[in-house]
Protein backbone atom coordinates (compact mmCIF):
# COMPACT_ATOMS: atom_id res chain seq x y z
CA UNK A 1 0.00 0.00 0.00
CA UNK A 2 1.40 3.60 -1.02
CA UNK A 3 1.28 6.58 1.96
CA UNK A 4 0.48 9.65 0.46
CA UNK A 5 1.30 12.56 3.36
CA UNK A 6 -0.48 16.07 3.08
CA UNK A 7 0.56 18.97 4.72
CA UNK A 8 -1.07 22.11 4.95
CA UNK A 9 -1.82 24.81 7.80
CA UNK A 10 -5.54 25.06 6.97
CA UNK A 11 -6.98 22.07 7.88
CA UNK A 12 -10.05 22.83 5.11
CA UNK A 13 -7.23 22.77 2.32
CA UNK A 14 -6.21 19.27 3.28
CA UNK A 15 -9.94 17.87 3.66
CA UNK A 16 -10.07 19.01 0.30
CA UNK A 17 -7.47 16.95 -0.93
CA UNK A 18 -7.97 14.32 1.17
CA UNK A 19 -11.73 14.08 -0.60
CA UNK A 20 -10.59 14.65 -4.29
CA UNK A 21 -7.75 12.23 -4.07
CA UNK A 22 -9.55 9.74 -2.27
CA UNK A 23 -12.56 9.57 -4.93
CA UNK A 24 -10.36 9.77 -7.74
CA UNK A 25 -7.85 6.68 -6.69
CA UNK A 26 -10.90 4.88 -5.76
CA UNK A 27 -10.31 0.99 -5.64
CA UNK A 28 -6.33 1.77 -5.53
CA UNK A 29 -4.32 0.57 -2.40
CA UNK A 30 -3.21 3.66 -0.87
CA UNK A 31 -3.41 5.36 2.45
CA UNK A 32 -3.71 9.02 2.97
CA UNK A 33 -2.54 11.46 6.03
CA UNK A 34 -2.95 14.78 6.63
CA UNK A 35 -1.03 17.67 9.01
CA UNK A 36 -1.56 20.90 9.71
CA UNK A 37 1.64 21.25 11.69
CA UNK A 38 4.58 20.93 9.22
CA UNK A 39 6.81 19.31 12.18
CA UNK A 40 4.16 16.76 13.52
CA UNK A 41 4.41 15.38 9.34
CA UNK A 42 8.01 15.22 9.89
CA UNK A 43 8.13 13.02 13.16
CA UNK A 44 5.15 10.73 11.57
CA UNK A 45 8.37 10.68 8.55
CA UNK A 46 10.22 8.94 11.28
CA UNK A 47 8.00 6.60 11.27
CA UNK A 48 6.33 5.04 8.33
CA UNK A 49 7.77 5.81 4.45
CA UNK A 50 5.17 8.21 2.47
CA UNK A 51 5.59 7.14 -1.54
CA UNK A 52 4.22 11.16 -1.70
CA UNK A 53 3.84 14.20 0.23
CA UNK A 54 2.00 17.81 -0.75
CA UNK A 55 2.44 20.26 0.76
CA UNK A 56 1.51 24.32 1.27
CA UNK A 57 4.21 26.26 0.40
CA UNK A 58 3.31 29.30 3.36
CA UNK A 59 2.91 27.66 6.54
CA UNK A 60 3.63 28.21 9.85
CA UNK A 61 6.12 27.22 11.68
CA UNK A 62 8.66 27.13 7.93
CA UNK A 63 7.62 27.21 5.01
CA UNK A 64 7.18 24.27 2.36
CA UNK A 65 10.44 24.35 0.54
CA UNK A 66 12.09 24.07 4.24
CA UNK A 67 9.81 21.43 5.42
CA UNK A 68 10.13 19.55 1.55
CA UNK A 69 14.21 19.83 1.88
CA UNK A 70 14.02 18.13 5.67
CA UNK A 71 11.39 15.31 4.80
CA UNK A 72 13.76 14.86 1.74
CA UNK A 73 16.70 14.03 3.75
CA UNK A 74 14.70 11.54 5.93
CA UNK A 75 12.82 10.05 2.73
CA UNK A 76 14.44 10.73 -0.52
CA UNK A 77 12.54 8.29 -2.56
CA UNK A 78 9.21 10.09 -1.52
CA UNK A 79 8.06 11.83 -4.50
CA UNK A 80 7.78 15.61 -3.76
CA UNK A 81 4.84 18.34 -4.68
CA UNK A 82 4.46 21.94 -3.98
CA UNK A 83 0.77 23.48 -3.86
CA UNK A 84 0.74 27.53 -3.35
CA UNK A 85 -1.47 30.14 -4.07
CA UNK A 86 1.68 32.35 -4.91
CA UNK A 87 3.28 32.26 -8.58
CA UNK A 88 6.30 33.18 -7.40
CA UNK A 89 9.01 31.93 -9.54
CA UNK A 90 11.63 32.04 -6.78
CA UNK A 91 9.44 29.99 -4.88
CA UNK A 92 8.96 27.84 -7.38
CA UNK A 93 12.42 27.70 -8.00
CA UNK A 94 13.49 26.88 -4.61
CA UNK A 95 10.54 24.02 -4.45
CA UNK A 96 12.66 22.29 -7.95
CA UNK A 97 16.22 23.23 -6.79
CA UNK A 98 16.52 23.12 -2.97
CA UNK A 99 13.78 20.41 -2.20
CA UNK A 100 13.48 18.33 -5.22
CA UNK A 101 10.08 19.09 -5.76
CA UNK A 102 8.56 16.98 -8.44
CA UNK A 103 5.45 19.52 -9.40
CA UNK A 104 4.23 22.86 -8.35
CA UNK A 105 0.56 23.12 -8.32
CA UNK A 106 -1.11 26.20 -7.84
CA UNK A 107 -3.84 27.20 -5.68
CA UNK A 108 -6.82 26.91 -6.76
CA UNK A 109 -6.16 23.73 -8.16
CA UNK A 110 -8.16 22.44 -10.69
CA UNK A 111 -9.65 18.72 -9.97
CA UNK A 112 -8.88 17.10 -12.78
CA UNK A 113 -5.12 18.32 -13.33
CA UNK A 114 -4.38 17.15 -9.61
CA UNK A 115 -5.18 14.38 -9.85
CA UNK A 116 -3.28 14.33 -13.27
CA UNK A 117 -0.29 14.98 -11.29
CA UNK A 118 -0.93 12.99 -8.45
CA UNK A 119 -0.95 9.91 -10.66
CA UNK A 120 2.32 10.78 -12.18
CA UNK A 121 3.98 11.41 -8.98
CA UNK A 122 2.75 7.85 -7.75
CA UNK A 123 4.01 6.49 -11.43
CA UNK A 124 7.43 7.75 -10.85
CA UNK A 125 7.71 6.81 -7.06
CA UNK A 126 6.78 3.00 -8.69
CA UNK A 127 9.47 3.40 -11.66
CA UNK A 128 11.62 4.85 -9.32
CA UNK A 129 11.25 1.74 -6.62
CA UNK A 130 11.22 -1.01 -9.65
CA UNK A 131 14.59 0.46 -10.84
CA UNK A 132 16.16 0.38 -7.03
CA UNK A 133 14.69 -2.71 -6.76
CA UNK A 134 16.47 -3.79 -9.95
CA UNK A 135 19.99 -2.08 -9.10
CA UNK A 136 20.10 -3.68 -5.95
CA UNK A 137 19.51 -7.42 -7.44
CA UNK A 138 22.25 -6.49 -9.80
CA UNK A 139 24.24 -5.63 -6.41
CA UNK A 140 23.47 -8.58 -4.61
CA UNK A 141 24.40 -10.64 -7.77
CA UNK A 142 27.46 -8.59 -8.26
CA UNK A 143 28.75 -9.55 -4.54
CA UNK A 144 27.72 -12.85 -5.19
CA UNK A 145 30.50 -13.33 -7.75
CA UNK A 146 33.98 -14.28 -7.39
CA UNK A 147 36.81 -11.99 -8.37
CA UNK A 148 37.32 -14.62 -11.67
CA UNK A 149 33.68 -14.39 -12.67
CA UNK A 150 33.79 -10.16 -12.72
CA UNK A 151 36.64 -10.11 -14.80
CA UNK A 152 35.27 -12.45 -17.31
CA UNK A 153 32.15 -10.52 -17.61
CA UNK A 154 34.57 -7.37 -17.95
CA UNK A 155 36.34 -8.83 -20.44
CA UNK A 156 32.85 -9.73 -22.50
CA UNK A 157 31.85 -6.60 -22.11
CA UNK A 158 34.99 -4.58 -23.47
CA UNK A 159 35.39 -7.26 -26.37
CA UNK A 160 31.91 -9.20 -26.77
CA UNK A 161 32.72 -13.12 -27.58
CA UNK A 162 36.62 -12.84 -25.94
CA UNK A 163 35.68 -15.58 -23.51
CA UNK A 164 34.03 -17.94 -25.84
CA UNK A 165 36.84 -20.27 -26.32
CA UNK A 166 36.20 -23.74 -27.88
CA UNK A 167 38.13 -26.79 -26.56
CA UNK A 168 39.51 -30.15 -27.88
CA UNK A 169 38.76 -33.36 -26.47
CA UNK A 170 42.86 -33.15 -26.46
CA UNK A 171 43.09 -29.45 -24.93
CA UNK A 172 43.44 -27.55 -27.68
CA UNK A 173 41.60 -24.64 -28.97
CA UNK A 174 39.21 -25.18 -31.54
CA UNK A 175 38.44 -22.36 -33.95
CA UNK A 176 34.96 -21.69 -35.78
CA UNK A 177 34.75 -22.56 -39.49
CA UNK A 178 34.32 -18.91 -40.17
CA UNK A 179 37.57 -18.12 -38.00
CA UNK A 180 40.03 -20.93 -40.62
CA UNK A 181 38.67 -19.04 -43.62
CA UNK A 182 39.96 -15.82 -42.57
CA UNK A 183 43.20 -14.94 -44.00
CA UNK A 184 46.04 -14.39 -41.94
CA UNK A 185 47.38 -11.11 -41.00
Amino acid sequence: MLRIMLVDDESNVTRALRRTLTRALQGESFAIETFDDPRLALERAGEVDFALVVSDYRMPPMDGVEFLKRFRIMQPDAVRLILSASSDVEALLAAINQAGAFRYILKPWDDTDLVYIVREALLAFKEQSANRRLADEACAREMEMSPEERERQRLEAEEPGITKVRWGSAGEVLLDDEDRDAPNS
